[in-house]
């Protein structure tokens, strides 16, 4: 381990994916990539996340429910939602991301994180 906080990510696009995990090693993250809700939370006993970024247009679980999920598996954890509904519709999270996503964007959410 690198000894960087890790942040989950869950997101079905890989240029959505690649794009995330590049700004977040720029932000000082490791990356624990999941193209899907199911392969996120099959990943819960062997993650401790501090941040997770979540689509909520997935393919099986909804992003919704695995937003709940991360909630409930870890309280902690700084939930960031990114998606191209519109961010009324998100669920409860400690920051909202609206696609298409901005270096900058991203690092203002994070603010919030302590980051």
């Amino acid at each position: 381990m690198s000894g960087r906080p890790l942040a989950l990510v869950v997101e079905d696009d890989s240029d959505q994916m690649s794009l995330l995990r590049r700004y977040l090693d720029r932000e000082g993250y490791d990356v624990f990539p999941a193209c899907d809700a199911e392969t996120a939370i099959a990943a819960f006993p062997d993650i401790d996340p501090e941040l997770a970024v979540l689509d909520l247009l997935l393919p099986g679980i909804s992003g919704h429910e695995c937003a709940r999920l991360v909630q409930e598996a870890f309280p902690r954890c700084f939930l960031v939602i990114s998606s191209v509904l519109d961010p009324l519709e998100y669920p409860r999270a400690d920051a909202a991301l609206p696609k298409p996503v901005i270096r900058s964007a991203l690092h203002h959410a994070l603010a919030g994180a302590g980051r």
